[in-house]
């Protein structure tokens, strides 16, 4: 117990709760740009995610991310938490209680899942999303998590860096999303937003921007030595680069700016810094952060359309493509300068980092596009993903809750 510091122990507590407060965020930001029908669903699903994932952690969720077994998956040691208490695990935090690192964690696989509902948003059956969502944390975020930070893992041994979760979260979320909306096509009767309450969406980017730095930051798991407040830094300089950036692209290409643009580019923003927080100076934060906005802006305007899947709220274009971003910016931008126990980019001398950049993006890209297709037509065989056309129409909170938001809908 001696090598517990309770200054970072309070640091990584403190964080943990920002990033829960992260998926009530992104409840409110989702659920602000679905039509008023359907807004108590997506908070159903969020809200969902925090009860479902929470208690597959415990169970073996955990066990398998981080513990030891084969370069792919975890084994069972720490099945319901057996062995995880109040010492420090060296592999992982060696001057806090593995517990808090087991908790922080946790909530990183609470969020991952909530963030593909933007792509089903407003057609999915709340049972089939249940199932999905045990089915998807255990054959998906599990694997990956390893496979990148867990020691052993086989992405982590390449050298592959991921900060805070640009792999593990944005692309296999984003891409998880892609094939959400493959699987279960269009909604019937209307494409794109159809935004019924955006101040919800903007309080909703706010306590996202709020809580992502306890995503960021707490992912040094110290409070001291001055990383957490780099990647602080790094986080707040590269999200307020991509709002504003987003801004400029909308007043360019339509001539006015929007507040949903902002807000959509502030998330972008704060998907790309993440697996580079803890890697890159303000310099390389900035860059991230004003380039992920045209490539986000593109591929919602011009890759959803010209392939003409309906992902909802643009879950891929912001976080499977931020987060790519993010991975391949991490190999320009890192430098050990800010980070002794990182690696230094390719503008830094080390065009090596950016190629184990690129295999670590396509090894979580591939295996997340695969097991979330076969575990989306397996459900779909077994129970059905979509609700029928008619409770589509009349919407999700009254037809999968059998409750209404507002006295007047759609």
């Amino acid at each position: 117990m001696d090598a517990i510091n309770s200054g970072d122990t309070a640091w990584v507590l403190v964080s943990t709760a920002l990033v829960m407060l992260m998926t009530p965020g992104l409840a409110f930001f989702y659920g602000g740009l679905v039509r008023r029908k359907n807004i108590l669903g997506v908070l159903m699903q969020c809200f969902m995610a925090l009860c479902v994932v929470t208690l597959q952690w415990v169970l073996a969720g955990y066990s398998l991310a981080f513990g030891k077994g084969s370069p792919f998956i975890g084994g069972l040691d720490w099945f319901f938490l057996h062995g995880v208490g109040a010492e420090p695990n060296a592999d992982y935090a060696a001057t806090i209680p593995h517990q808090a690192f087991m908790i922080f964690q946790m909530m990183f696989a609470v969020i991952t899942p909530a963030l593909i509902i933007g792509a089903f948003a407003e057609r999915m059956k709340f049972s089939a999303y249940l199932v999905f969502l045990i089915a998807w944390s255990f054959l998906v975020y599990d694997p990956i998590c390893h496979m990148v930070w867990a020691v052993g893992g086989m992405v982590r041994t390449w050298g592959a860096l991921d900060f805070a979760g640009g792999t593990v979260v944005h692309i296999n979320a984003g891409v998880a999303a892609l094939v959400s909306a493959l699987v279960l096509g269009k909604r019937y009767g209307i494409s794109g937003l159809s935004t019924h309450n955006l101040p919800f969406s903007v309080l909703g980017a706010a306590l996202l921007w709020f809580g992502w730095f306890g995503f960021n930051a707490g992912s040094a798991l110290a409070a001291g030595g001055g990383l957490a407040t780099s990647a602080f830094v790094a986080t707040h300089v590269a999200t307020a680069a991509a709002g504003l950036s987003w801004a400029i692209i909308e007043w360019i290409k339509s001539g006015k700016p929007t507040t949903l643009g902002v807000i959509t580019g502030a998330v972008a923003g704060l998907v790309a810094i993440t697996p580079a927080a803890g890697f890159v100076d303000v310099v390389g934060a900035t860059a991230i952060g004003l380039l992920v906005s045209v490539f986000c802006f593109f591929a919602v305007s011009v890759i959803k359309a010209k392939f003409g899947y309906d992902d909802t709220l643009d879950a891929f274009g912001v976080h499977g493509i931020g987060g790519i971003w993010g991975a391949l910016g991490t190999g320009l931008f890192a430098t050990k300068a800010v980070n002794s126990a990182g690696a230094d980019g390719l503008f830094y001398g080390n065009p090596a980092q950016l190629f184990i950049q690129l295999k670590a993006v396509l090894v979580t890209f591939v295996y997340s596009f695969i097991v979330t297709f076969i575990i989306m037509k397996v459900i779909d065989v077994v129970m059905g993903l979509r609700v029928t056309q008619e409770d589509e129409t009349m919407g999700l909170d009254l037809t999968q809750h059998h409750e209404r938001a507002y006295t007047i809908l759609d």
